[in-house]
């Protein structure tokens, strides 16, 4: 099974919540390629239709989103051209659709919040979590870095100080040092952050869902990631013109012996030896 993403419409009795829900059974939710095209596909939907007017986002079974599908991996990650459409395409296609999209977004966090999970709560507006969820990105043990776009957008959201420790020394943090950090609005204990959750969403959905969507449109226009808007400027050219072992290629790393016994370590539950 490859996962999908549940939806919920008129969530809570109440029209124009839609409530979805990242699943991925035994995976902690771990996104894969599919599901990233799915996710692209539904906020694209939330996105073109006016009778939406608040999105709450979570994970199934007690967990937000573990990362990605390392299973998948082996099968694309170590060509180049995959590797790079993967991340450009699939990945930010997803990603982007939230970021565009007009309709409120909370995000219900509990559990695992790593890597292509940190990638996602930061497409949110409001994130609500658990006191026992845990927060980072320790992809150095898998022996990759995050791309380009994705760690700009988690430093902007997270805070530089944050990712750096997320992705240079693999730390993992819990719910109130993110809280502290401001990456999160509110936590809650894990009885009572389904009811805040659900209290929000309906709040949100009671106001006037013209004045939030330009509030989202005006935050976004000032708010933009400077990194992201130079990065998709200049990224076309960047790519294109990047050489076989040149240090501008963010994605030579691709048939590296350290990004291959990253993988092969965690696939065979053994520690990598870089």
């Amino acid at each position: 099974m490859a996962g999908g993403i549940a939806i919920e419409r008129d969530a809570f009795g109440t029209p124009g919540v839609w409530h979805l829900t990242l699943t991925h059974t035994g995976k902690f939710n771990a996104m894969s390629r599919s599901m990233w095209a799915e996710l692209k596909a539904v906020f694209t939907t939330v996105q073109q239709d006016a009778r939406v007017r608040c999105v709450l986002l979570q994970g199934d079974q007690g967990h937000f989103c573990a990362g990605g599908d390392i299973a998948e991996y082996p099968a694309f990650r170590f060509d180049e051209a995959q590797l790079r459409h993967f991340h450009e395409q699939e990945v930010w296609g997803g990603l982007q659709a939230m970021l565009d999209c007009d309709v409120p977004i909370l995000a219900r966090i509990e559990g695992n919040c790593m890597g292509a999970g940190m990638e996602i709560a930061s497409c949110c507006d409001l994130r609500l979590a658990a006191d026992n969820a845990r927060f980072g990105a320790p992809i150095a043990r898998l022996g990759f870095p995050m791309a380009p776009r994705e760690a700009a957008l988690v430093g902007q959201l997270a805070g530089a100080t944050v990712a750096r420790a997320m992705l240079l020394a693999a730390e993992v943090f819990d719910a109130a040092a993110m809280q502290s950090h401001g990456f999160l609005t509110r936590v809650h204990t894990p009885d009572t952050l389904g009811d805040a959750c659900r209290d929000v969403a309906v709040r949100i959905a009671g106001l006037a869902p013209q004045a939030a969507r330009l509030n989202k449109q005006t935050l976004r226009a000032f708010n933009r990631p400077v990194a992201l808007v130079e990065y998709a400027q200049e990224a076309p050219d960047f790519i294109a013109n990047a050489q076989p072992g040149a240090g501008n290629n963010p994605y030579a790393y691709a048939d590296s012996a350290e990004h291959r016994e990253g993988i092969a370590a965690f696939l065979a539950k053994r520690s990598p030896v870089f």
